[in-house]
């Protein structure tokens, strides 16, 4: 019996001896897991620390610097550009732009519906493709609107994220686009004042005043395109400047464009007619080889030539294109713009000075310019006798319109060299002591009275403005195709500087292969196409800056009227 009960005892000792085991070996176990899953956790960690975050840092690096490249670090504000009065032509402004990371991405295909809705013009398959990537960094959309972000948060992915980044902005739009220019897509400039002032713009400093005066800009381009469409014209160009400092206070190229939409721009949109163009620009050049045959001829103002005969050139001969078949003075060959007598003044001044006084004007070479934009002109090689004949009426020889614009200020300001500038400086500009002289005074004086006569009483009388003094000269070219003249495609400009008496300033404005019309009897030529568009302006600019008009009896008004002496008025042209 005690036997029994030591051996039941005995067996309570070894089960209580087994379940305290058991639960020691449980314990060890659990105690075992926990140190593996410790472990686990602590190679994960280490996983993460030195691969995960290696990806993410070298993926954020990467973000990084394409941030920095496409907003220059983020942090830095392009300059504006304004005009003369402080009106804003080029600002920047801060906006979003949608980025992923496409491993944070749940539902790849459901966000690609979803961003397509909100941006028609992102395809699905593209899109897609980006969201399973992989990449931790990838542009979707560059500056989208408020309301595009808000529907980008409603999606809710999380791997949907968004970018601060500046974009140019120009609230004058197409206005003065060819001369402020244009941006990339990561505000770069690439084209006019933008590109040409890059590097300082991109500093964010003070803003970049241009001479420009956008009230000014706008009356020019209105008349542009008036022109344009009632003759019917590819193109046109204009040009308003101060005569007497060089300052650009309005310059427009049509067709031009939206640089908001350069995506969208054809190349003839692009093209900058009014440092870019290279025309023959015809009559217009009789200013200057009049000028010089005064300058080196010690003749008077009423000096005659023969025009009842064309003058040959070797196999070509130079007619008139309003042939008046008789002997005309000088103020008659500037007045009704005959090629016969201006040939004959180049002839007598000869091939070297006439090309010498070209270059001094600036009409034979690159323009020197803030816009980078500028064309070279073209000039006769070689250039002989009878280039002589043709240049001295504008023929054979192709410049700019500024060019042409700069030059002809150079004859009427008081004959000293004048260099077309866009950026406006507070500090003189010439020093009085330094500045080139072109002609004399008494040349200056002749050729101020020439042009006051072809508003009054020759081609340009549909330039005149009552009260204001318009002085001007016409200018009908052919234009070569295919190396010959084409009658039916013209170059029309005018040149008008007023008041003439005390010239300020000088407004051009050539139209590019204008169509006659009914109205204007079939004709496409400078004093019906150019000479009004320069009379509105000059309009606009009176009424805009007001400058008073001179009244009808006055010495001013009356300026230039001592030359009809010597003309014979018979007709109008």
């Amino acid at each position: 019996m005690r036997l029994r009960q030591m051996r039941r005892a005995a067996s309570k000792i070894e089960g209580e001896r087994s379940s305290v085991l058991d639960l020691s070996r449980g314990r060890l176990v659990l105690v075992s897991a926990f140190f593996v899953l410790a472990y686990a956790i602590l190679v994960l960690r280490a996983f993460d620390l030195t691969v995960i975050q290696a990806v993410d840092k070298e993926a954020k690096a990467q973000h990084e610097e394409l941030v920095q490249n496409s907003v220059k670090s983020g942090e830095s504000r392009r300059s504006d550009i304004v005009d003369r009065n402080g009106v804003i032509l080029a600002t920047t402004l801060k906006i979003s732009s949608l980025f992923a990371d496409s491993k944070r991405i749940a539902d790849p295909a459901s966000a690609a519906k979803k961003l397509i809705k909100i941006f028609p013009e992102m395809s699905y398959g593209d899109t897609l493709q980006k969201l399973q990537s992989g990449k931790r960094f990838i542009w979707l959309k560059r500056r989208i609107t408020p309301e595009q972000k808000i529907e980008v948060l409603k999606i809710g992915e999380p791997g949907l994220e968004f970018e601060h980044e500046y974009q140019r902005f120009y609230p004058q739009e197409n206005l003065a686009v060819h001369m402020v220019g244009y941006t990339s897509l990561d505000n770069q400039g690439l084209s006019g004042i933008e590109r040409s002032f890059d590097p300082l713009l991109s500093k964010g400093q003070e803003p970049l005043r241009l001479t420009l005066d956008v009230r000014l800009q706008h009356a020019l381009r209105r008349e542009l395109k008036k022109s344009m469409d009632s003759f019917e014209a590819i193109g046109a160009a204009g040009v308003i400047m101060d005569i007497n400092t060089g300052e650009i206070l309005g310059a427009s190229s049509l067709p031009d464009f939206n640089p908001h939409q350069i995506k969208k721009v054809e190349d003839k949109e692009l093209f900058n007619r009014v440092t870019l163009g290279v025309y023959e620009l015809g009559s217009v050049f009789k200013i200057f080889s009049t000028a010089v045959f005064f300058e080196e001829k010690n003749v008077p103002v009423n000096v005659t030539f023969d025009a009842t005969q064309p003058v040959k050139a070797g196999r070509f001969e130079i007619n008139d294109y309003h042939a008046e078949n008789r002997i005309l003075t000088a103020p008659e060959v500037f007045m009704y713009s005959s090629n016969i007598g201006s040939a004959m003044m180049g002839q007598a001044v000869g091939t070297e000075r006439l090309k010498a006084f070209y270059r001094d004007l600036g009409l034979l070479d690159p323009l020197d310019f803030e816009v980078r934009e500028v064309a070279r002109p073209l000039v006769p090689n070689p250039w002989t006798d009878i280039s002589t004949l043709t240049a001295s009426y504008g023929h054979g020889l192709a410049t700019t319109p500024l060019q042409l614009t700069a030059a002809v200020s150079s004859i009427v300001n008081g004959g000293y060299l004048v260099k077309p500038r866009l950026v406006l400086d507070d500090e003189p500009f010439y020093d009085e002591n330094e500045r080139i002289s072109i002609v004399s005074n008494e040349t200056v004086q002749r050729m101020r009275a020439f042009m006051r006569l072809v508003v009054t009483d020759g081609t340009g009388r549909n330039a005149d403005v009552k009260g204001y003094r318009v002085g001007g000269k016409t200018g009908t070219a052919e234009k070569i195709v295919n190396g010959r003249y084409d009658r039916k495609k013209l170059i029309s400009s005018f040149i008008g500087v007023f008041p003439m008496d005390e010239p300020r300033y000088a407004i051009y404005i050539a139209v590019d292969e204008p169509k006659g019309q009914k109205w204007s009897y079939g004709y496409a030529t400078a004093g019906w196409v150019a000479a009004p568009a320069v009379k509105n302006v000059i309009s606009s600019m009176a009424s805009i800056m007001g400058i008073v008009p001179a009244k009808e009896d006055s010495p001013q008004q009356n300026f230039g009227s001592s030359l009809k002496q010597y003309v014979s008025i018979k007709k109008k042209h």
